[in-house]
């Protein structure tokens, strides 16, 4: 079945779905009276059936509440340097769908992209619906949250709410891996920062590990700066999922 997720808590039995997911449940699934859906308010999931399709609304009652078990034992933040606009959008599909809680764009100083001023709202409603929709696929029950860009002297201001923080380096010793930092803490909110297309540079690594991120490698490869989150979210779903 097809999962959606709505903006409100769900409290009473009858749900109504407008704008985007109304398109998509009338033109693209074509549904109909009768058809069932699963639904979630990032606070619980339910099975609802269509009772009522209108020209602008699709109006569902819900028949039974889901016991899930669909996220990730830990908050994890991906803070990544800018990067250009179909990678950062690749990459925030991936990693909604393996189970990151924020994605967090940060102004590094080998950044080749940059948000601009007028466009941001328009283009971060465009990110978080990419974020939506990657979570609605894969069947998870909390969205991942495309927060703002900020500067890196900013994100080192807000780095205390971490408490395990990870930057991932290409130069890291393999035995300092990822998969060792994990087995050898405890967390509940991990952040983990990947450079843009040219890195970190050296200056902002001195920064980093002078504020209490651990240097970690990612393998002996080199890994594009798209990729390098995706892989770091299929490490840490392995070692915390079993």
């Amino acid at each position: 079945m097809q999962r959606y997720f709505v903006s409100e808590m769900i409290t009473t039995n009858e749900v109504i779905i407008n704008n985007d997911d109304y398109y998509h449940i009338t033109k693209v699934m074509r549904m109909k009276v009768n058809d069932y859906v699963y639904l979630c308010d990032c606070h619980n999931s339910y099975i609802a059936q269509i009772k009522e399709i209108t020209k602008t609304e699709v109006i569902l009652t819900v028949t039974s509440t889901l016991d899930e078990k669909k996220e990730l034992p830990v908050n994890i933040t991906i803070a990544h340097g800018i990067i250009r606009k179909e990678k950062m959008e690749e990459t925030i599909e991936k990693v909604s769908a393996l189970g990151a809680t924020n994605y967090l764009p940060i102004e590094m100083e080998r950044c080749n992209a940059k948000f601009h001023d007028d466009k941001i709202e328009k283009k971060m409603l465009r990110l978080n619906k990419i974020a939506k929709e990657a979570c609605e696929q894969s069947h998870r029950t909390n969205l991942l949250k495309v927060e703002n860009p900020i500067s890196f002297k900013e994100f080192l201001k807000n780095a205390n709410k971490f408490d395990l923080k990870l930057v991932a380096y290409e130069n890291t010793n393999p035995e300092e891996s990822l998969k060792k930092i994990l087995q050898n803490n405890k967390y509940n909110n991990v952040v983990i920062v990947v450079g843009p297309e040219g890195g970190i540079s050296e200056k902002e690594l001195d920064v980093l590990v002078n504020a209490g991120f651990y240097k970690v490698s990612l393998g002996p490869r080199i890994l594009r700066t798209e990729l390098a989150p995706v892989y770091a979210m299929s490490v840490i779903g392995y070692e915390l999922e079993g």
